[in-house]
């Protein structure tokens, strides 16, 4: 099983002048010394608008620095926002292509649609058009990286002949992803020949069926790109310390403010006269039903976070392995969880976790 890191670069309140900047050169440390002990991926998502809970708005000019720092690590966009009035295609493709260039073929692309109405509204997105728009949009991406000229005509893209340049190293071009959340899309992302990003935090055995699912629909997989990539990661919160104890004095109330804010940015769609779309109902929902009046011992013991000593985290890392998961995504800075803390826990984990899932 593989290790990912995975972050949303949350900045809680109180902020001070040049507290991002702060902020960004602590990831970096973190990602180079990630690169240094063994994880295998770095993903961050796209976010607007949301305050505290994800300042990760340009993650790809991040990347850009990360791929001069780092020899190893793979690079992942977990996920690029496909509606047109966040990225047309045609920029997604181009800038996945120079990140695989400066990379040196280490660049990864995931997609997704966008899921609160904090984002969808500011940028006059509507949500009934995000599935199709989404669909479309993943659907051409490939084509751009490997066919000279591409042209494309569709319901939401009109692209005349052209020559979208640069062209990916990786032969035939990066794998795909796609971030699901209720169970048909893990099914639809396996038809597609899509990897997931399952991002929802519950009980790992929930997992399971999802999983299924997913390889059900690889079983009848028409990739939309030059070739399937099975694989499913999985986010949990992540933090390793010489004794339990210390391990949630670090980080159990970071993790519950994590899931307390998560909740906060889904309130839009459950206010009166909000139709929430068939689409995104499950999301919704499934927030609400995993996040809700849990305290920091209940996350523990359903594993959805992953905070103790290192036997404690094989233990529940376990779990997540039983499901048939390939990747577990490390959410490993939320909070205010101070640098030093993340930095000891990441090298613990390399040492004294990931070596029981390496082959």
């Amino acid at each position: 099983m593989k290790f990912g890191l995975m972050y949303e670069i949350q900045i809680p309140e109180p902020h001070y002048p040049g507290i991002e900047r702060d902020v960004y050169k602590q990831v970096m440390e973190q990602v180079i010394l990630a690169d240094e002990v063994g994880f295998d991926h770095f993903w961050t998502v796209e976010h607007h608008f949301l305050k505290e809970f994800s300042h990760c708005s340009a993650p790809e000019v991040l990347y850009g620095a990360i791929s001069q720092r780092t020899e190893q690590i793979r690079i992942g966009h977990a996920v690029a926002l496909l509606p047109s009035q966040y990225n047309h295609p045609v920029r997604v493709a181009e800038r996945a292509a120079v990140l695989d260039i400066l990379s040196d073929g280490r660049a990864e692309l995931g997609t997704g649609r966008s899921t609160t109405l904090i984002e969808m509204d500011g940028f006059q997105v509507n949500p009934d058009d995000t599935r199709a728009m989404w669909e479309e949009a993943v659907s051409i991406i490939p084509r751009m990286w490997t066919e000279d000229p591409f042209e494309h005509e569709g319901r939401f893209f009109k692209i005349p002949p052209r020559s979208v340049i640069p062209k990916p190293v990786q032969d035939p071009h990066p794998p795909l992803w796609v971030a699901c959340s209720q169970p048909d899309s893990f099914y639809a992302a396996g038809e597609k020949g899509l990897g997931a990003l399952c991002f929802n935090i519950g009980i790992p055995e929930e997992l399971t069926n999802r999983i299924k699912n997913y390889r059900k629909g690889i079983e009848n997989a028409k990739p939309v790109g030059k070739f399937v990539n099975n694989n499913v990661a999985a986010l949990c919160i992540m933090h390793c310390a010489e004794t339990d104890q210390e391990a949630v004095d670090n980080a159990g109330m970071h993790g519950l403010w994590f899931m307390n804010k998560s909740l906060e940015l889904y309130q839009p769609w459950r206010q009166k006269g909000v139709d929430v779309p068939d689409s995104y109902k499950f999301a919704v929902n499934a927030v609400q039903q995993e996040r809700a009046e849990k305290s920091i011992q209940d996350h523990i013991e359903g594993g959805s976070f992953c905070i103790g000593n290192p036997e404690t985290c094989i233990e529940t890392i376990k779990k997540y392995e039983a499901t048939g998961i390939d990747q577990v995504l490390c959410f490993v800075q939320y909070g205010k969880l101070p640098h030093d803390k993340i930095m000891s826990s990441m090298r613990l984990l390399a040492k004294e976790v990931m070596p029981h899932f390496k082959d």
